[in-house]
Order: C-alpha cells, then sequence, then structure tokens
C-alpha cells in the first residue's frame, strides 16, 4: 500500500537510479503517471515526457483493451477479428480526435522529445490488466527505442507474466504484485484524479525546470 503517487515515484526513483544521467528519456502516461515522472526524471536527471496514446476500447467492455492508438501508429490484437471493421475505424478516429487535442494541451510550442536511439522508462501509477501498456510498449518499438523499460509500483501479477512474455520490453520493474489486486486506485490511499490542467501544469513546470 502506497500513500500516494509522490511517494510511490520517490521509491520507484531509487530503483531506477542506475539510469541517472544516462542517454534515456522518462515517458509518463497522463495523467496519472505524470506525478510520478516528475519525480522520477527530476530525481534521475531526466528529460520527461508525455506517451500520447490511447487504447482501443472492446464494444462490449470499453475497459478491456483490444489495441491502442498514437496520432502515427495503431496496434491491435487477436480479438479484432470478431469485431467489426466499421466499429475500430471510428475509435481510431474518435479517439485521435482526442489525441490532438491533448496534443495541443501538452505541446503548446515545442515538439515531443525523439526517443529514437534513447532508453525509454515508461511510468505509471500501476498496470491492471497489462493490455494497455502492453499495446503502448508496442507503439514505442516501432520508434526505435534503445530500450524500452516499464516502471510502475504496482501491478496485477498477471499483468506483469504478459508484458515478460512481450518482444517490445526489455525489462519490468515493478515494486509490488499483490496476489489479491483489485484496482490500482485500492493500492494507494490517497489516489486523487489529476486532471488535464494539473497534468500540463506539471509537464511544463518540469520541462522549464530542465531548459534553465
Amino acid at each position: 500500500m502506497f500513500k500516494n503517487r509522490v511517494q510511490a515515484a520517490t521509491k520507484l526513483a531509487k530503483v531506477l537510479k542506475p539510469y541517472s544521467s544516462q542517454n534515456a528519456i522518462v515517458l509518463a502516461i497522463p495523467r496519472g503517471g505524470l506525478p510520478l515522472g516528475v519525480v522520477v526524471a527530476g530525481t534521475l536527471k531526466l528529460p520527461l515526457d508525455v506517451v500520447l496514446t490511447k487504447k482501443i476500447g472492446h464494444p462490449y467492455n470499453r475497459e478491456y483493451a483490444i489495441g491502442a492508438v498514437s496520432l502515427e501508429n495503431v496496434v491491435l490484437d487477436n480479438t479484432v477479428k470478431n469485431i467489426p471493421e466499421s466499429y475500430i475505424a471510428e475509435e481510431i478516429r474518435r479517439i485521435r480526435n482526442t489525441l490532438t487535442e491533448r496534443y495541443a494541451q501538452y505541446y503548446s510550442g515545442r515538439k515531443p522529445e525523439s526517443v529514437k536511439g534513447k532508453t525509454v522508462i515508461v511510468i505509471d501509477d500501476g498496470i491492471a490488466t497489462g493490455n494497455t501498456m502492453l499495446a503502448t510498449a508496442e507503439l514505442l518499438y516501432k520508434e526505435k527505442p534503445e530500450k524500452v523499460i516499464i516502471a510502475v509500483p504496482v501491478a496485477s501479477p498477471q499483468a506483469v507474466q504478459k508484458l515478460e512474455r512481450s518482444g517490445y520490453i526489455n525489462k519490468i520493474i515493478c515494486l509490488e504484485q499483490p496476489p489479491d489486486f483489485y484496482a490500482v486506485g485500492a493500492c494507494y490511499e490517497e489516489f486523487d484524479e489529476v486532471t488535464d490542467t494539473e497534468a500540463v501544469k506539471l509537464l511544463k513546470m518540469t520541462n522549464r525546470i530542465k531548459d534553465t
């Protein structure tokens, strides 16, 4: 059990110390991953950016990811063969509209950091099923990083096992894997929602400190 995202990030940063000041970048998954990303990037003296991807939910269970979309790429798992193509196409269009709006929010006046040839440390506040993170890792892999490292405070054991079988992830760092995992939020005493406004403020503040 973690007190809050900042405490969890502090513990995570200690484990990630070997990557300090290397040719690496911290990528936070908005919005819940950003408070952790700020702490980890600051501790390791690495640049911070966000992963602008979003899952495609199954038509009968929106929480179950059947793929993911970025502004440039799409990845789908094998379950989509039984899902109408019209649904997939509409979801991709809708998600990309959302990502375009978020891009304008997060990147006003600047461009995303390149991950090519770098060690990419993907940070989130936790992983439930692993489907979204798996699809995100595949999208990142297409951008030719040196390594992809997933770092989270907590995840279900099943999700970690699923990610370990992936060919897109070089290492998984997970501080806790509760055998009775129920939900990410249940592993924190304080788990307030991070708004878009707060997320943008955190990202801009961190990059302003880095640039000075």
